[in-house]
């Protein structure tokens, strides 16, 4: 009878987290609070770390209008030079909150920036999913290819979390476009990730509507160099998908892991020598040699 209680409790508590899932899995995988608090904050501080930038509205082919921030070097000349990193942020705050990110890429690295707001965060309309957020990243990439500075400057893709499975996809889909990418702390895919945190929920993913689908998409990028940034002690996101990720991923170009033995999902890019890491991937990356980027 125990037995019996205990399976048809397990039952009912995965048949109402289907339901959960089904209906509301993009509240879960976007979630509003997080928003609305990206609304609050939404110029980025780029001025507190003396970094240039405009302000660019941005329409996609569903006629959704999204803000994107760009950063480029002082002038055209050096601009024109030096490489451009597309930030792919994950789902909470805003590009605001990335300016600490922005401030290494272009202090540090010297390189020009582009910081996207997705659908439903910061000042961009719509709402938030899987196919519009693919639409606002193609849409970006568009842009800057069309760009009369950055247009064929080198591109690095950079995404954590939820940024990192857009980075994944975004490279896939462009390997003509993009030059490097680096993905830290990201999973496999929606429905392998979710029973890491409930395993009964391994038998509903069928019901997930939202995929992304990285474990599939990194197999298709075979000419980008890939750099894979893992904090051990992610909690969110289990250190098992990135390394599988990497294990995944046969680029021709060569891959590169880093693990950061005191890094969690939040705080790995504080960990020591993670700008150096990043900094010594472009260089044989994008530059080949190790002493032109100074």
């Amino acid at each position: 009878m125990v037995l019996l209680e205990s399976i048809l409790m397990g039952t009912t508590i995965t048949l109402g987290g289907g339901t959960l899932l089904y209906f509301y899995q993009n509240e879960l995988l976007y979630p509003a609070k997080y928003r609305k608090k990206s609304r609050e904050f939404i110029v980025p501080k780029f001025s507190d770390e003396e970094i240039p930038y405009t302000d660019v509205i941005l329409t996609t082919n569903d006629k959704i209008r999204i803000r994107a921030y760009i950063c480029k070097r002082p002038n055209d000349e050096e601009a024109c030079e030096r490489p451009t990193v597309l930030v792919l942020p994950g789902n909470r705050g805003n590009t605001g909150k990335r300016s600490s990110i922005a401030h290494n890429f272009y202090h540090n690295l010297k390189c020009n920036i582009v910081l996207l707001s997705y659908r439903g965060y910061g000042n961009s309309d719509g709402i938030p999913s899987e196919e519009g957020i693919k639409i606002d990243a193609q849409t970006i990439l568009d842009y800057i290819k069309q760009h009369p500075i950055l247009h064929d400057t080198k591109l690095i893709l950079y995404g954590s979390s939820l940024g990192g499975a857009v980075a994944i996809d975004l490279a896939a889909k462009n390997e003509d476009k993009v030059d490097a990418l680096i993905v830290e702390n990201t999973f496999l895919s929606i429905p392998k990730l979710l029973p890491t945190f409930f395993s009964p929920l391994k038998y509903i993913t069928f019901m997930c509507t939202q995929i992304w689908p990285s474990d599939e998409q990194i197999k298709k990028i075979k000419n980008i160099p890939i750099l894979f940034l893992s904090g051990k002690l992610d909690a969110l996101i289990s250190q098992q998908q990135m390394k599988e990720l990497y294990e995944l991923s046969n680029t021709l170009a060569g891959k590169d892991w880093k693990e950061f033995p005191y890094g969690n999902h939040a705080n790995t890019i504080i960990q020591p020598c993670y700008w150096n890491v990043i900094e010594e991937f472009l260089l044989w990356a994008i530059f080949d040699k190790k002493n032109e980027y100074s």
